[in-house]
């Protein structure tokens, strides 16, 4: 059990390598797709996504230690930003998804704190 919590906090740890860059380059699509869309930005919705999709994943795999003594994180509130999220991308809708991504900012930055209290 002390083995599998060791894991849990390398794992966020790590995530907390990220998380900065992550809450960061949020913050740049949104301004992408609220006006000042550019050549990549498609490119660039798709690395954030797989970068959301991993902190999720960690995320995933370290609630227990992330919710310890009380919850930081809540599961309900990520799914439904997060379904949001991906179908403001299906519909390929720029005004959409600057608000959507807005919405994920606060969300990531509360994982990073999280992730920095219990590590």
């Amino acid at each position: 059990m002390e083995d599998f919590r060791k894991e849990q906090k390398e794992a966020l740890e790590v995530l907390l390598e990220f998380n900065e860059r992550i809450v960061k380059n949020l913050g740049i699509l949104e301004k992408e797709l609220s006006g000042q869309r550019l050549d990549d930005t498609d490119k660039f919705i798709k690395g954030i996504v797989d970068a959301i999709n991993w902190e999720v994943q960690v995320m995933n795999g370290t609630m227990e230690l992330l919710n310890e003594g009380r919850e930081r994180i809540s599961k309900e509130e990520y799914n439904e930003k997060l379904t949001e999220f991906s179908s403001a991308i299906a519909s390929k809708n720029d005004a959409r998804m600057a608000e959507s991504v807005g919405a994920l900012i606060p969300l990531f930055e509360r994982l990073g704190s999280a992730a920095k209290e219990v590590i």
